[in-house]
This record gives structure tokens, C-alpha cells and sequence, in this order.
């Protein structure tokens, strides 16, 4: 444990913004895994879920969770998931 004042607040800070950071992550993992799951069940509603986990991961993206170009290769994989569907 740190003895210096200064230092123990930063211990206090980093675990409560990774705690908010694990919150985004999370619901970004979630949106993804719902249009997954929708591409295999439902096609009605694949555009609507996609835009839902387009968001989510734009936001993580924003707030710094994951980086610009990881982001990227999320939503890539995703548009070329849903073009597959849309296509058939």
C-alpha cells in the first residue's frame, strides 16, 4: 500500500475508472453478441442491432476503452457479417 497521499488517491481514481471502463467494454461486448445472435435467429431485426452495436463501439472507441483501430476492425468484421446475411 502507498504511504504517500497523493499516490492513494490515484489508487482510488484507477479503480473506479476501470471500473467505468469495464462498463463500456461490457456493454459493447453485449451489443455485439446480441446481433450476432440476431444474424442466426432473426433477420428482421439484424440492421436495427448493428446500429446498436455500431454505437456502442463508437462510444468505447471515444472514450478511449479501445483504440481507433481496433474499432475499426470491429465494425468491419461486423458490416461484412451483415452484408453475408443480406445478401443470401
Amino acid at each position: 500500500m502507498a504511504n504517500i497521499k497523493s499516490q492513494k488517491k490515484r489508487i482510488i481514481t484507477n479503480r473506479k475508472s476501470a471500473l467505468l471502463n469495464n462498463d463500456v467494454k461490457q456493454s459493447m461486448r453485449t451489443a455485439i453478441k446480441k446481433f450476432e445472435k440476431a444474424i442466426k435467429e432473426d433477420v428482421e431485426n439484424v440492421n436495427e442491432k448493428f446500429n446498436i452495436a455500431i454505437k456502442a463501439i463508437d462510444k468505447a472507441a471515444s472514450k478511449g476503452v479501445i483504440k481507433k483501430n481496433t474499432a475499426a476492425r470491429y465494425k468491419s468484421n461486423l458490416s461484412s457479417k451483415l452484408k453475408q446475411v443480406t445478401t443470401k
